[in-house]
């Protein structure tokens, strides 16, 4: 009798795994956005972006959006160029109106990275250049890249407890590819900053202009063409603009003399003045869509990042620039069951013990006396 009250008791720990699975309650956060690695990023030139909370269907939960807009912004800024997010993954191949209008509300202007056609009011990003993934990266299709197109390449460190292996050697050959490293909130603004540029002369002086910017100061870069040399360049303060160098591959404001004039990247609020050697008797502008006349752009975007360290630990010493997709991760919680229990056993344990012994000797003493 003792040994099947024993039993019974050993089987009811043994199911308590089983009686109290975990409970998804409420939201954690990833402090690695807003501690260390985040402030890293950012100084790499990275972007942050959403990809709304985990394991909830955007399309169809549409309050993940500014959610996860918050979320973020409660973290970091989104680039070093402005604070806000730009940038929104869906998983989706397409986006309703309710979603679109939900997306451009919260201020959102560009999707990705699998959708066929973006909504009015929103650009679309493309997966174009396959993954960082070893068995699916691509060097191939990295080299057929356009001029002046942007290659977006998939990263995605973990799948579930799974970690995704990085294939270190496309790694290693993209990082020395002549290429733009951007974002796409960066390579998008960036053209829109050297569209609105004015550009004037007189005499042997040619004046550019670039309006304030209402969402954030990336700069913009214009080729500007004329006969003569350039003798100095400098802003309205009257101090010497950054000179800018043929292996520069991250974007910064400078400029650069070539055969036929003069590459100049300028931010947005800001006033430059080119002097010639010589009278200007005219001048063609061209809006330059990538940074420094390199051929195209690369960036690499983390998709449903839910924890930076595990996303970053294999390119902490790498040139390459990423779009942070975050996505707020669940919190795990323990089950209710498991401390109820366990502070019932604690009461009741030594009582049935000693029930227990009590009446097996009860038991022994009436069999010895029979």
């Amino acid at each position: 009798m003792g040994r099947g009250w024993l039993a019974i008791f050993a089987s009811a720990l043994l199911a308590l795994p089983i009686l109290s699975q975990p409970v998804l309650a409420e939201w954690g956060a990833d402090d690695w956005i807003s501690n260390v690695i985040g402030p890293e990023r950012l100084e790499n030139g990275d972007e942050f972006g959403c990809h709304g909370y985990e394991g909830v269907d955007t399309v169809v939960e549409n309050w993940v959006i500014s959610e996860c807009r918050d979320y973020l912004m409660g973290l970091t800024n989104a680039s070093r160029w402005g604070e806000r997010p730009l940038s929104f993954g869906i998983k989706a191949n397409e986006i309703d109106a309710k979603t679109a209008e939900s997306l451009s509300q919260s201020g959102f202007i560009i999707v990705g990275d699998r959708i066929s056609d973006a909504p009015a009011g929103l650009v679309g990003m493309y997966r174009n250049g396959a993954s960082l993934e070893k068995g699916v990266a691509d060097i191939d299709l990295l080299k057929q890249a356009e001029e002046d197109s942007l290659v977006s390449i998939h990263w995605r460190a973990r799948v579930g407890d799974l970690r995704v292996r990085e294939d270190k050697d496309v790694i290693s050959w993209l990082e020395d590819q002549p290429v733009w490293f951007t974002t796409w909130g960066e390579w998008y603004l960036h053209r829109l900053t050297a569209e609105s540029t004015s550009i004037a002369s007189e005499g042997n002086s040619i004046f550019t202009q670039s309006p304030q910017s209402t969402i954030w100061d990336v700069p913009g870069t214009l080729r500007i063409n004329f006969e003569g040399s350039i003798v100095s360049v400098h802003d309205s303060s009257g101090l010497d603009y950054p000179v800018l160098n043929e292996t520069d591959r991250k974007l910064t404001i400078g400029w650069r003399e070539t055969n036929d004039g003069v590459l100049l990247t300028q931010a947005p609020g800001s006033n430059v003045t080119i002097q010639l050697s010589n009278e200007i008797e005219s001048i063609e502008v061209e809006v330059m869509r990538t940074f420094n006349d390199l051929n195209h752009s690369v960036t690499v975007v983390g998709h449903q990042t839910t924890n930076l360290f595990r996303w970053t630990q294999d390119f902490s010493n790498s040139d390459l620039v990423f779009t942070w997709l975050i996505e707020r991760p669940a919190k795990e919680e323990i089950g209710w069951l498991i401390p109820t229990l366990a502070a019932s056993i604690l009461v009741a344990a030594p009582a049935t013990i000693y029930y227990l012994l009590r009446k097996e000797q009860n038991l022994e003493s009436n069999y010895h006396s029979n």
